[in-house]
């Protein structure tokens, strides 16, 4: 049984990545009779010898927790770097999963355990997602329905103000009642911030779409990903998830979310409202 674990950063912030690390480091000792393998694939001017330093500093690279230190050179975009995991996969077996995982994710030691658990006992699905809450405890709903265009440009660009009198329709999108304290399946869309999956699965899609450069990804692969199988959220799985939403970040992010969006909608089919 092989689990690999694909890491991508992007200039992090050197203790929020201390803490996801060592997060995953405790998550992967609770799977000894596993062969696990972290690939952190640098996409900013990170410092290999840095980030590396910082891996084995939360035990990783020993212990049968081997670490692979990935320096591309440039940007590759999300989807693109986190698909360099493919040649570490190599042809995929039964037994294979892999964990997407973002540098600003802390996961409770026990739901890496149960979620390939969960897969292993369940053989119709192909991913699953956790319960995630921030740092002060608020809940994210990492699974969502398929969107329209009002639904995105609310999530994602729209002000707090705004969102809060939108707040019933991004409820549904978001499944807020629906994703709380028990199992659901047939999910549509799942984050790729704490993505788990089957190599196999994840390998016969060829990984990522690299067409999209940040944002949108993991629902693309989400809906192909529905074609292999069911997706699933787990509540016994969780995390806590330090990232943000396009809208607090400048006009680049802006700009990536739009241009994504756009490619989004045009392959798999536009809803205006």
């Amino acid at each position: 049984m092989r689990l690999f674990v694909s890491l991508v950063t992007h200039e992090p912030e050197r203790d929020v990545l201390a803490r996801t690390l060592a997060s995953l480091a405790a998550a992967l000792r609770r799977l000894p009779e596993w062969e696990r393998e972290l690939l952190l694939v640098l996409n900013g001017r990170e410092r290999a010898d840095e980030i590396g330093a910082l891996a084995r500093a939360a035990g990783l690279g020993r212990d049968g927790l081997r670490l692979i230190i990935d320096d591309p050179g440039e940007n590759l975009g999300f989807g693109r770097a986190h698909n360099r995991v493919l040649r570490r996969i190599g042809h995929a077996r039964e037994e294979d999963f892999l964990l997407v995982l973002n540098p600003d994710v802390l996961q409770q030691e026990e739901a890496l355990a149960r979620a390939l658990a969960y897969l292993r006992d369940h053989p119709e699905t192909v991913a699953v997602s956790p319960h995630a809450r921030d740092e002060a405890g608020r809940r994210q709903y990492l699974c969502k329905r398929y969107p329209s265009l009002a639904d995105f440009a609310l999530r994602g660009l729209a002000p707090e103000p705004l969102r809060r009198r939108f707040d019933e329709r991004l409820a549904r999108y978001e499944m807020r009642g629906v994703t709380e304290e028990r199992v659901v399946t047939g999910v549509e869309l799942i984050s790729g911030c704490w993505l788990l999956c089957r190599a196999t699965a994840f390998a016969a899609l060829g990984g990522f779409d690299e067409g999209y450069f940040l944002y949108f990804e993991d629902y693309d692969l989400s809906l192909r990903l529905r074609r292999l199988g069911r997706l699933a959220y787990l509540p016994d799985a969780r995390i806590v998830h330090l990232g943000g939403h396009a809208a607090r970040k400048g006009w680049r992010h802006r700009a990536l979310f739009l241009r994504s969006a756009w490619r989004f909608f045009h392959q798999h089919g536009w809803r205006l409202a």
